[in-house]
């Protein structure tokens, strides 16, 4: 049975900041016969992305998960993530989504050391059949200073230097990523005007996370490939049990 037959055809996106999107992840969905949908936060109703039966991912932004008070839709959010957790439907979090899945599964989220922005490689924890090993020798692009605690029955797949907690899965059908891993080649740019006061407030080169870019990018864009068929292939596996 193949995963076209299994899963729904349309993989559904919550996105926070019109520059985070899917990114090269988009491409490999349509490769491989999917469709994609996007749900904005704050704007549209998010109901259909998290009661959705197939995959439904959520992308990153720069708020945090517990400023409820100021953006009451995130509430909404993790009040339906944590019902989605649940029903063990097939789920992946990037960076605030990465937080939004941890909050939902009763982890603490908090602010971490210090902001870890910029390209470098992976502490990859040597788990059975980890879907992250294609990423064994390439640097990936970390763009947060918050972090979480792993929740109860998570599994960790990778870390960093700085951080302990880069991703964990739960089960063959969650994933969470404080990383971004979806970052494309040619669309790096929005990022860097997009988050250009907290650059300068870190007092972080902007020309030389364009370089590092440069550098890294393709690559990644390559492992990334490999992993998205790591995680589908893992959710094909819980579907012909």
């Amino acid at each position: 049975m193949s995963k076209q037959s299994v899963f729904p055809k349309t993989i559904y996106v919550v996105q926070h900041v019109a520059f985070e999107d899917l990114g090269s992840l988009e491409d490999l969905f349509y490769q491989l016969g999917y469709r994609v949908r996007y749900f904005e936060a704050g704007v549209d109703a998010l109901e259909p992305a998290f009661l959705h039966a197939g995959l439904t991912i959520i992308l990153g932004g720069p708020i945090g998960v517990y400023e409820t008070e100021e953006y009451p839709f995130l509430q909404i959010e993790i009040d339906l993530l944590k019902q989605r957790l649940a029903s063990d439907l097939p789920t992946i979090g990037i960076c605030l989504g990465a937080q939004m899945i941890a909050y939902a599964l009763n982890a603490k989220v908090y602010a971490g050391p210090q902001k870890e922005i910029g390209w470098s490689t992976l502490l990859l924890n040597e788990t059975e059949d980890n879907p992250l090993a294609p990423l064994a020798n390439t640097p990936v692009l970390h763009w947060h200073g918050h972090t979480f605690d792993l929740p109860a029955g998570a599994t960790l797949l990778a870390s960093s230097t700085l951080y302990k907690n880069q991703a964990f899965s739960l089960g063959k059908n969650i994933l969470a990523l404080q990383f971004h891993l979806e970052v494309a080649g040619d669309s790096f740019e929005p990022w860097l005007v997009g988050h250009t006061c907290e650059l300068k407030q870190a007092k972080l080169s902007i020309n030389q996370l364009r370089a590092d870019h440069e550098q890294y990018a393709d690559e990644l864009e390559q492992q990334c490939a490999l992993v998205l068929q790591n995680f589908l292939n893992g959710l094909e596996q819980t579907v012909n049990k």
